[in-house]
């Protein structure tokens, strides 16, 4: 196809498809190999080596830059890192790295042990050995671990391809063997039943989607599972919890718009599900139980939400009680519940809060210490506790774990980020901008520069953003983001419609049939960067990962000039042709999303009107990076191929363009932490390069 110093070019096969009328070309579409997921076709696999050969020709020059960020970032993490203790029956538990180490090391120690809430004890036993299971393999992701409620076993789910199928393996903890029991193909979590013998689990169809839940008995052959609840439609994944209570086991279906669940009581694992609410349009519901009263956030009154209590004997959606009305300014986002009180995560105005709810209903608010920061309820196992655990954080102040007393109100910090290389807080400022966009609304940007970076056009910017399903970036902190920031970057975050940043409306405004508000608020955020004197057009670097890679090719379309480097990670390009295949694992349940083109000719019109991919034409395009993974199951490795490929024949500049795949990984990138952090390292040497300051 090419050497490594001249970009692959993968050749044009004709096809074309019609539908509503309208035919499409796509000469690029045998690069999705029809024996998916396994991926042997020669020809495919040729094109992908030749792209990584290019990519690694093109990067060698900044192959010294590469390291040098590498080596910054690495240094700023923790070699040692472990977590705060956590404390679940009659056991402490905890993970952590040994230095140089890609994995953690999963411990635990007695409860009754001297000191046991601060650190290990002398009687700590290992429970899971990470490094030791991912020897050999090029990717590895531990899946949901879980302990037995006697402590006496533990199962957990592992993928060692990126694929997110996961193989459950059971050890017996109090004599260290590993049982027979190895179970393939689930979802990765358990949920144990009360008498410790037995587990429920999730398994995958032949798409990979989560559609059947089952029981497993230890030492019984796997083929005699029961079958506990099998989802019939194909847009409903289901999901596995057990309530805080440890009294029942929730069984969830849902798409990204609508929920239903069913309960099964943790000592009768085997009784018919009770379905607490069936199934309409638009309604989701979550369920948890304190005890002798199951707690209900929902939005069936309020898009924001409501909290509703039903009682002990009917959690039916007829016995549905008000606890907490919805609210315009309130926005209810997730709650834990507890013996005694309940604990409710909100945002308003974009900022998050932490409610207590007590059993005569009165709230408590925490006070965090900044006026912006970034709040989220942490690991929790225990239903009766005198304290709540927090994440806590703010664009300059390093990742905090917070415990906070209920009877004095105090926060404790029990573990602050060390940054062993340095790192002084003051050195660096951060502003709050709003941006009045085309449409009239007012999008929100979190910024931070270093305190001595100009901000009169000269410094560059690197803007970020995501921007779809309800998920709001938070302006949290990062130690990699240091190194632009130290190299004179201004860095970006645009709270745009598509998450949910302002409360469920502000998702709303950017989903279906007002996706390209999603587009336009990024866009936008960048000309009132550009008039108000932060950076000048063309001096913009910008990124985004899988529907933010959309965002990122949606926006390259949009506003070419804007840009001074691109980087798109795994990125949703190919909405169209993937949106109109429902062997893929995700489409069913993406329709609720984007829109279904099968059924509906306007939904085919629009996502082709914006489609990436699909919207390419001959023009200049900006330096670009674009990377996908071989495994792959949400953004499948044709469509970042297919893009680059058709981008290669249209553009008309001389600006790099670099496709990278990962051969062996998924989603998410190569495993290990620090496998992980060269891959950032990789980002940051391009944009550097890209922009000429390498």
């Amino acid at each position: 196809m090419s050497d490594q110093h001249t970009p692959p070019v993968a050749g044009e096969r004709p096809h074309s498809f019609t539908r509503h009328g309208i035919t499409v070309e796509d000469p690029w579409h045998w690069l999705r190999d029809p024996n998916y997921p396994e991926v042997e076709d020669a020809d495919i696999l040729a094109y992908l080596a030749a792209e990584n050969d290019y990519f690694q020709a093109k990067m060698f020059p900044h192959r010294e830059l590469t390291d040098t960020i590498f080596e910054e970032i690495k240094a700023r993490e923790q070699p040692d890192l472990s977590s705060v203790p956590w404390k679940r029956g009659e056991w402490y538990y905890q993970w952590r790295y040994e230095e140089e180490s890609q994995y953690r090391i999963w411990q635990r120690w007695p409860a009754s042990d001297p000191n046991a809430r601060e650190a290990p004890t002398a009687n700590a036993q290992m429970i899971l050995d990470e490094p030791a299971l991912a020897e050999g393999f090029d990717y590895f992701q531990l899946g949901t671990m879980s302990v037995s409620n006697d402590g006496d076993m533990l199962a957990y789910g592992t993928d060692t391809d990126g694929s997110e199928r996961y193989t459950i393996a059971v050890k017996n903890l109090a004599t260290g063997d590993m049982l027979e029991d190895r179970i393939e193909n689930t979802a990765g979590g358990v949920v144990w039943a009360a008498e410790d013998t037995s587990f429920f689990y999730v398994v995958l169809d032949e798409n990979w989607r989560p559609y059947q839940v089952r029981l497993h008995t230890l030492g019984e052959p796997v083929e005699d599972d029961a079958v506990i609840y099998e989802e019939s439609d194909p847009g409903f994944f289901i999901g596995l919890s057990l309530t805080s209570s440890e009294e029942y086991v929730v069984i969830g279906a849902g798409d990204h718009v609508t929920s239903e669940t069913r309960l099964i009581p943790a000592s009768e694992p085997r009784v018919e599900p009770v379905l607490v609410s069936p199934r309409r349009t638009g309604h989701e519901y979550w369920v948890d139980h304190q005890g002798d009263r199951f707690v209900i956030r929902t939005n069936d009154t309020h898009k924001n939400n409501r909290l509703v209590t039903a009682p002990e004997d009917d959690p039916t959606e007829k016995a549905w009680t008000p606890l907490v009305d919805g609210s315009d300014s309130h926005y209810i986002r997730g709650f834990d519940v507890f013996q005694d009180f309940i604990a409710v995560q909100e945002r308003v105005g974009g900022l998050d809060h932490i409610r207590l709810l007590d059993r005569a209903n009165e709230s408590t608010y925490i006070d965090f210490p900044e006026a912006a920061y970034v709040a989220s309820l942490g690991n929790n196992p225990e239903f009766r506790t005198s304290f709540l655990r927090l994440g806590y954080s703010s664009m300059v102040t390093p990742d905090t774990v917070y415990d906070y007393h209920l009877d004095t109100h105090e926060l404790e910090p029990r573990q602050v980020r060390q940054i062993p290389s340095g790192y002084d807080a003051s050195e660096y400022v951060v502003e709050r901008a709003l941006a009045t966009v085309r449409d009239g609304a007012q999008v929100p940007a979190s910024i931070v520069r270093r305190r001595d970076t100009p901000t009169d056009g000269t410094a560059p910017v690197y803007l970020y953003s995501y921007g779809a399903y309800g998920f709001a970036f938070p302006p949290s902190f990062s130690t990699s983001r240091l190194s632009l920031l130290d190299r004179g970057f201004i860095f970006v975050i645009a709270h745009i419609r598509g998450g949910d940043d302002l409360g469920y409306h502000w998702y709303e405004a950017g989903k279906l049939d007002k996706r390209t508000s999603t587009f336009n608020d990024f866009v936008d955020v960048a000309c009132y960067l550009v008039a108000q004197g932060y950076v000048a057009e063309g001096r913009i670097a910008i990124s985004g990962a899988s529907a933010g890679g959309q965002l990122m090719g949606a926006v390259v379309n949009q506003a070419t000039e804007l840009w001074g480097a691109v980087v798109a990670h795994v990125p949703f390009v190919d909405v169209l042709n993937t949106i109109l295949d429902e062997t893929l694992p995700l489409t069913p349940i993406e329709w609720p999303e984007w829109g279904n083109p099968i059924e509906d000719k306007a939904a085919f019109e629009y996502i082709r009107s914006y489609s990436p991919y699909d919207q390419l034409k001959r023009r200049d395009y900006p330096p670009m990076l674009v990377t996908g993974g071989l495994n792959d199951p949400r953004v499948t490795y044709w469509e970042p191929a297919k893009y680059v490929a058709k981008l290669r024949t249209l553009k008309t500049d001389d600006n790099l363009l670099l496709l990278k795949t990962n051969m062996g990984a998924g989603h998410g990138g190569r495993s290990g932490r620090y496998e992980s952090m060269y891959e950032t390292a990789e980002e940051y040497a391009f944009i550097l390069a890209a922009m000429g300051m390498a």
